[in-house]
């Protein structure tokens, strides 16, 4: 007789717990408590809305808090879920939560290890399969250009979540991020990879594999594709060890940790030592990639909440009293900043000027300034995400429903900006590009 797929899960599980998978070298205890400590303090500010990444971050650490936890965990169940209000939808007027906000969530909740089964849980449920069939359905058939109504990162995200709860999804849905994972949807320019993007899918795939709800069939292409990201993210390791850039190489690691890569192939070692080298020069302020490397720290991934217990867990961290050092700005010494806009395919810019701020300013401090000039009119507005900040207007001009354009933020004349507005710092007599472009 053969033996039931539950064992035959158990029994990899059982493997993965016996061989050195992909994971940081010891002796690095004070780097990831710092980080820990970072994301804890990020808790602390109620001026800003609870992001369900940080969270799973802390959830996935060895080392806790609980009454911190817990209180993050209040406010975040109070954007999502608001008691005065049956249907599922974010406190304050906001929007309904997209794909990738309500996928996140539901992570959160089983990271807590909350009951799914109260009619409220369900429905939460019930809202993400809603949403995964509306992105399923935006995507036609042999259309390269076709995509997701949000995008293939939050279209995986949101599978991921729903085995993570261990639900059935749908074979059509799964079958629609196949199929855009093998045929290379997750590119950009023809060639270039969204690493982030392969890497969620890859998560996706690798908790689908584990599951008892599909054939054989889909099993075995579910591990074909396990196999085909991580040839696709080893591919993308750069010289400097990093996974595309530094800012998607947590989430390939996590992909890598859920896949059981050993430490013995080169790929991991040297991805764990550019993270950590990165770690140390204090590049992961970003709350969302800050809180999708802290689990890599533990050697976790996401796929990893499906099996938490939360049993009584033992307050071991101290954040101490000093609070978190604000960026550092000089007000007596000032930077010039050549800012243009541009749009395809007009040869004029829409904006170019120079812009005077102190040294140590963002971009998003960049931006404002220019706006405040009076020598010439510039424009622009942001929306709030997950990861800061996100660029969505300028001069006017911003990316009609449905149209797949963005504003993208370069270097002069070429270097493509990987941090958010709010994360980058630019240098003196730097130029900024802002175009808007086909994404």
């Amino acid at each position: 007789m053969d033996r039931p797929r539950w064992l035959a899960v158990f029994l990899l599980h059982s493997l993965f717990a016996t061989i050195q998978l992909c994971e940081i070298p010891s002796g690095r205890t004070h780097q990831i408590k710092s980080l820990n400590k970072e994301l804890l303090k990020l808790t602390e500010d109620v001026s800003k809305q609870p992001n369900p990444s940080v969270y799973l971050g802390l959830r996935l650490s060895d080392y806790h808090i609980r009454e911190r936890e817990s209180q993050y965990l209040q406010r975040l169940k109070d954007v999502f879920q608001p008691s005065s209000i049956s249907i599922p939808t974010p406190a304050s007027g906001q929007e309904q939560p997209n794909t990738g906000q309500l996928a996140l969530y539901l992570l959160a909740l089983r990271a807590a290890c909350q009951d799914m089964e109260t009619p409220l849980e369900r429905q939460l449920v019930t809202q993400l399969k809603l949403h995964l069939h509306k992105e399923k359905a935006s995507i036609v058939a042999r259309e390269k250009r076709s995509r997701p109504l949000t995008n293939y990162y939050q279209y995986g995200l949101g599978v991921l979540a729903l085995c993570v709860h261990n639900k059935k999804v749908d074979v059509h849905v799964i079958s629609k991020l196949l199929a855009a994972e093998e045929h290379g949807r997750f590119e950009h320019g023809g060639s270039q990879l969204f690493v982030d993007t392969e890497a969620m899918a890859g998560l996706a795939f690798a908790c689908l594999e584990r599951a008892t709800f599909y054939t054989p069939e889909l099993v075995a292409e579910l591990n074909q594709a396990v196999g085909r990201v991580k040839k696709k993210i080893f591919q993308a390791q750069t010289p400097n060890g990093t996974f595309g850039n530094i800012y998607s190489s947590p989430l390939a690691v996590q992909f890598l940790i859920a896949a059981g890569v050993k430490n013995k192939e080169p790929e991991c070692p040297n991805g764990m030592a550019a993270l950590l080298g990165k770690l140390e020069e204090g590049s992961f302020q970003n709350p969302l990639v800050g809180s999708q490397l802290l689990p890599v720290l533990y050697g976790k991934s996401y796929v990893d909440i499906a099996s938490m217990e939360c049993r009584t867990e033992e307050d071991s961290l101290v954040l101490g009293t000093s609070a978190p050092e604000p960026r550092v700005t000089s007000q007596n010494t000032k930077i010039t900043i050549h800012l243009t806009v541009k749009r395809i395919p007009r040869r004029l810019p829409l904006y170019s000027g120079f812009v005077r701020v102190p040294a140590g300013s963002s971009l998003l401090d960049v931006l404002k300034a220019a706006e405040k000039q009076s020598i010439k009119p510039f424009s622009f507005e942001t929306q709030e995400t997950l990861s800061g900040p996100m660029l969505t207007s300028v001069m006017g001009v911003k990316a009609r429903q449905g149209e797949r354009k963005y504003w993208k933020i370069l270097r002069f004349p070429h270097t493509t900006v990987e941090q958010g507005i709010a994360d980058y710092i630019p240098q003196n007599d730097e130029s900024i590009i802002l175009k808007f472009i086909l994404w």
